[in-house]
């Protein structure tokens, strides 16, 4: 990438960069960045303004060791074409980068979800280095509304978290037109992902209909939205803390029933998914943990209550978790 003035869009990108990573850095112990390319415009801006900050700048990410990884999924013909091109993307921005594909195997949770596992792995494995992922605000957003739409929990609310563990999404501040600006900027082309355009996807729909929701409920929805996260994960984070120091392995079959009658509701019933979700996963649901709970707060000598893969029994002094 030859060195010349920055726009305000790329630069911004690139500052958005020096504030995230380096801290990143320093709460993981590594010392090196991998990208996750997929050759859209959110990935490829954050691949340009990273080979910026570690080569023309004097900043905290100045000859940093990044590289940049292709995972190809194999989901849609001429994959290998995407991932090919998205690939010499960044080695013409001067980042050594390889493309790993991968089987994804659709299960309970939908081919999305299979994909996004499959994709993570993939980034993961090879030598330890932070991952660092595209996300955008509109992401974020995008996010919260479909927990919304399922009903889900303040878990789901809060979105995607900024870091965990060895990932990082130092976009999450950014709208999608600016990574779109940079890259205009910046002279690059990115690939438009068909399926975010296909109706059979929910985020798709939603995606679609964005524009839409913000002109009928105003400007800063999306924002908004991304706050709520930040607000509803800190309330999540508060009460998963409360929750483990209860002290209760729900990993064991049984939990004794006087420590959970003890607990507040939120709690009880936060250790209580955890629990059911070790035999049932995601296929566990609020009213199966609702009907598991009624045998603490309203037993009347009820038998088991059948939940997926397993089903929950009362005895004299605790619940039994019995797998099918």
């Amino acid at each position: 990438m030859a060195r010349r003035a920055l726009s305000p869009a790329c630069l911004a990108l690139v500052h958005c960069l020096e504030r995230e990573v380096p801290p990143a850095l320093a709460a993981t112990g590594l010392n090196s960045c991998r990208i996750g390319l997929s050759g859209g415009a959110d990935s490829l801006a954050l691949a340009a303004a990273m080979a910026w900050a570690r080569d023309h700048r004097r900043g905290p990410l100045a000859g940093l060791a990044v590289s940049v990884r292709v995972v190809d999924h194999g989901l849609q013909a001429g994959s290998d074409r995407v991932a090919d091109r998205a690939a010499q993307q960044a080695r013409d921005l001067g980042i050594e980068t390889d493309i790993v594909c991968v089987t994804v195997t659709a299960n309970g949770s939908g081919i999305e979800a299979a994909a996004r596992i499959a994709r993570y792995s993939a980034l993961s494995c090879g030598d330890p280095a932070l991952v660092l992922l595209a996300h955008t605000l509109d992401d974020q957003a995008e996010t919260v509304l479909l927990g919304l739409a399922r009903g889900s929990g303040i878990r789901s609310l809060s979105g995607m978290p900024p870091r965990r563990d060895q990932i990082l999404r130092p976009f999450l501040t950014v709208r999608r037109t600016e990574t779109e600006h940079a890259c205009r900027d910046w002279g690059l082309t990115w690939w438009n992902d068909p399926t975010n355009q296909d109706p059979a996807f929910s985020r798709s729909r939603l995606r679609a209909a964005m524009p839409l929701l913000e002109q009928t409920l105003g400007p800063g929805l999306a924002e908004g939205l991304a706050r709520t996260a930040d607000l509803a994960r800190q309330d999540a984070d508060f009460l998963d803390e409360q929750a483990a120091k209860v002290g209760l392995d729900t990993t064991e079959l049984a939990l004794p029933l006087a420590v959970l009658q003890s607990l507040p509701t939120v709690v009880r019933q936060r250790l209580l998914l955890a629990w059911l979700r070790q035999v049932g996963t995601d296929a566990v649901t609020r009213d199966h943990v609702l009907a598991v709970d009624s045998l603490l707060t309203d037993w009347h000598g009820q038998k088991s209550i059948m939940v997926p893969a397993a089903q929950v029994t009362r005895t004299p002094t605790h619940l039994q978790l019995t797998t099918l």
